[in-house]
Parts: structure tokens; C-alpha cells; sequence
């Protein structure tokens, strides 16, 4: 049975649908004033991910990803570049859309943007004013009144008390408590604005989702995924405007992937250390970055490095060997669950989605396929592979197009014989640590050996 790790539970659990056999999932999706970063792409690829092997056992899936539309940066951003609000939108919306295809990520089956849900947004915000769960300050905000929902923390484990000694919160007049937090703000001249019973203004960032995700999914569904970086305060003021309004349940499972760290230091553009996904996809193939994300645990950070993404390019490389010199009988060849290798790829993944065990599975059959040129395991490698959006291009393409970074063409051909030779003479003499040695040197150099039932052979990546 497929486990989940439930953030709200603090624990794996079973994953148990709400309707047998169907899937409803809510991921938090950019707001679009600038290009995606590398935390966006581990969101985009993380959760397609998630929803394939959803698919891959025959679950229907109805997965929403969300667009925030209307913010106070996108404002910004469109006051400087003297833009509308619009274009500069649709613009990172078409960016993002390229990013995440290039990074085999499938549309969601639904994409909404906050601008289209605001009438729905008014609605739930007036059931939390008559409900006396929210209120119109003085300065014509409607805030939510945290103190009156009882539960408000159970996310993040901290009492009102603890978040109001710990946490950063705004300091407002305004608001009856600190930790209050805005469901509408007033209109500011020069603004866009939506005409509400409380006067013109917009939405805030909360309530966006909860609105939005009642009206796609329901009042209750499975699982809500995002960032870390938004368990507190977001998802936590998600649940208690949706609860709040509706007085049950909101979410069964909560899903938070790591943070993304660069040389072990947390990514941030003061540290000047802030990636666009499209900066990386100029130095590396897509697939390059996917595997990246991937070859770590979603729960676990995942540390950004030049040296980590050649190390993941050999890696893909050395898998991609093993398609290329046996081809497989059918790429779309139907998964026998109860083969060793394929069960061991679906425990991990019933495992929390643990794509690094998953992964480790697919080395496997890439070293089998060397040693034996089993056309079967070939076709099971492409296969298993396809499930987590990996090893579908063709392998000689593949290997021909993409040239691994820092690749070097300082050793001679007849320099690298040698280094075989030795390699091969270190194998027969039973010194494994020496061959590896061997083989290590020459990748970081930029030189791949491809082994086989005919012998070793090399070419420059």
C-alpha cells in the first residue's frame, strides 16, 4: 500500500482515497512576476511525479496547480517596467510553461489564475465575517480573527502562544492580534480592483487557494502539496479559512517538499546565489536537471552544485549506455510487478514516493543489461524510467547531443587505452576500488567508458 507522509500527522500513513480508486490534488504554483527558480522547478517536478505514479496505478487523477495572478510584487513589477498588470502575467505564464516542459512536466488538469476565482473569493470571505471568524478594520482590510479559530497551528505544531513569541509577524493597528492575517485589502489609488461589500479592493494571497480548490475539488480532498516555505503561514491560513468556512476537514494529506540549497547555503538573491531555471538549462540538458531533482528524497533539501549536476549528467549518461547498446523489444512493453527488479522500483515509490531507492533500481538493470544485453530488462529499464519522466529520448541522440560540462580533450587516445587497460587488469586482479578509481578519473575529465558483452569502449561526452 502507497504511504504518504503526512505533514498535519507528522508520520507516514497509508494513503486512503476519499472516492476508491480517484486522486484530488492541490499543489501551490508560482506567482508570476519573474522566471522560475530552481525551488519552483523541484515543486513543478516533484508533483509530476507524484501524480504519475498515481496514474501508473490506475488512479484517476484530478490534479490542480494554481497561478497567483494579483500581488503586491506583481504590481510592483508592472509599475516599473510601465507594463500592464496583464502582460507582464501572461508573460512569466508562457515562461513557466516553457520551463516546465522542458523539464517533462505535464500540464495539470487544471491551471487557474486567481483573477478568474474572485467572485468566489468575496463569497468565502463573507462567510467568514458572518460566521465572526473575520472583520473590517478601520483602515478597510478584512482580517482574520486567528484567536477565534481554536485549531489554528495544528500544521505547523505551535500554540498562538508560541507563534507569537517565535514567528516574525506584521505590526498593524489595524489588527485585533498580531497574527491576524488579510483576506481583503482596500484599494490603493493607481491599484487594480474588485468591487466587494467591503468596499474596492483585492483579494489576498491566502484565501486565493482555499476559494479556488473548493471550487475545483470540493470542500474536501486528498492531498495538498507545495514548498516548505509555505506550511507556515500559508497552508496553515489556508485551513482555518477552509475549515472555518465549512466547519470539517479541508485536507487528508499535507506534502511539503525541501528546500533548495547552493553549496549547502540556503538559496536566496542576497546571498547572489539565486538560480532561473533558465540560467541552469543553458549550462545542462532538462533531463540532466529533472534526474538532479529527483536522485533526492522530495522531503530531504537538495543542494545545488556545479559539480553535483555533472556528477547527475554522468549518472544519466552511464543509464542511457545501457539503452543504447541493447535495444529494447518494446519501450511500451506492460510492467510484470511480480519481476525482483520492478517490485523493489514499486515498493520505494510506495515508500513516500522514494524516487533515490526507485532510482537505485534502475543502476541495476543498467548493469545487468551490460553484462547480459537482456533485451527484456532494457525494455523494463525504459519503462520504469517513463514513470518517473526519465530515459524516453533516444538513446544515441541523447549521448551525441549533450556534452558533459568541464569535458576535457587533453588526453590522447592512445593516454586513455592505457588508463582501459590498466582499468581492465585492475578488474581481472580483483582491485574493484582501483578499476573505480580508474573510471572516476577519466568522467571527471570528461571521458565515458561504455562496458559491454564485446569489451569497453570510450568517447569524449
Amino acid at each position: 500500500m502507497l504511504k504518504i507522509y503526512n505533514s498535519i500527522a507528522r508520520e507516514k500513513q497509508d494513503f486512503i482515497p476519499i472516492t476508491p480508486g480517484k486522486v484530488k490534488i492541490y499543489v501551490c504554483g508560482m506567482t508570476v512576476y519573474d522566471y522560475c527558480h530552481l525551488g519552483h522547478a523541484r515543486v513543478l517536478v516533484v508533483f509530476d511525479t507524484v501524480a504519475r505514479w498515481f496514474k501508473a496505478n490506475d488512479f484517476e487523477v484530478h490534479y490542480v496547480r494554481n497561478v497567483t495572478d494579483i500581488d503586491d510584487k506583481i504590481i510592483k513589477r508592472a509599475q516599473e517596467n510601465n507594463e500592464p498588470i496583464e502582460a507582464l502575467t501572461q508573460r512569466f505564464i508562457q515562461a513557466m510553461n516553457e520551463d516546465s516542459a522542458a523539464l517533462g512536466v505535464a500540464l495539470p488538469d487544471h491551471e487557474p489564475r486567481a483573477t478568474g476565482y474572485v467572485e468566489h473569493m468575496i463569497a468565502m470571505i463573507g462567510k467568514l465575517v458572518g460566521k465572526n471568524l473575520a472583520y473590517q478594520a478601520k483602515n478597510g482590510d478584512v482580517y482574520y480573527s486567528v484567536h477565534d479559530f481554536p485549531s489554528y497551528g495544528k500544521l505547523s505544531g505551535k500554540s498562538l502562544s508560541d507563534l507569537r513569541a517565535g514567528e516574525r509577524v506584521e505590526i498593524d493597528s489595524n489588527k485585533k492580534d498580531p497574527l491576524d492575517f488579510v483576506l481583503w485589502k482596500s484599494a490603493k489609488p493607481g491599484e487594480p480592483f474588485w468591487e466587494s461589500p467591503w468596499g474596492r479592493g483585492r483579494p489576498g494571497w491566502h484565501i486565493e487557494c482555499s476559494a479556488m480548490s473548493e471550487q475545483l475539488l470540493g470542500v474536501h480532498f486528498d492531498i495538498h502539496g507545495g514548498g516548505q516555505d509555505l506550511q507556515f503561514p500559508h497552508h496553515e491560513n489556508e485551513i482555518a479559512q477552509s475549515e472555518g468556512a465549512h466547519d470539517h476537514a479541508f485536507v487528508n494529506y499535507w506534502m511539503h517538499n525541501g528546500f533548495v540549497r547552493v553549496d549547502n547555503e540556503k538559496m536566496s538573491k542576497s546571498l547572489g546565489n539565486f538560480f532561473t531555471v533558465r540560467e541552469i538549462l543553458k549550462l545542462y540538458q532538462p533531463e540532466v536537471v529533472r534526474f538532479f531533482i529527483l536522485r533526492a528524497h522530495y522531503r530531504s533539501p537538495l543542494n545545488y552544485s556545479d559539480q553535483h549536476l555533472k556528477d547527475t549528467k554522468l549518472a544519466l549518461d552511464r543509464l542511457y549506455i545501457a539503452l543504447k547498446e541493447v535495444e529494447p523489444d518494446s519501450a511500451a512493453a506492460a510492467i510484470d510487478w511480480q519481476n525482483s527488479q520492478a517490485r523493489k522500483f514499486k515498493d520505494a515509490m510506495n515508500d513516500d514516493f522514494n524516487t533515490p531507492d526507485a532510482i537505485a533500481v534502475l543502476f541495476e538493470l543498467a548493469s545487468d543489461i551490460n553484462k547480459t544485453g537482456s533485451k527484456e530488462n532494457a525494455g523494463l529499464l525504459k519503462t520504469l524510467g517513463g514513470l518517473l519522466g526519465l530515459l524516453q529520448q533516444n538513446p544515441q541522440a541523447y549521448l551525441q547531443n549533450t556534452p558533459a560540462a568541464g569535458a576535457s580533450d587533453t588526453l590522447t587516445a592512445d593516454n586513455i587505452e592505457q588508463l582501459i587497460q590498466q582499468r581492465i587488469s585492475a578488474r581481472k586482479e580483483g582491485r574493484y576500488s582501483d578499476a573505480d578509481a580508474i573510471r572516476k578519473n577519466l568522467q571527471q575529465q570528461g571521458i565515458i567508458l561504455e562496458d559491454s558483452s564485446q569489451g569497453t569502449a570510450w568517447r569524449r561526452a
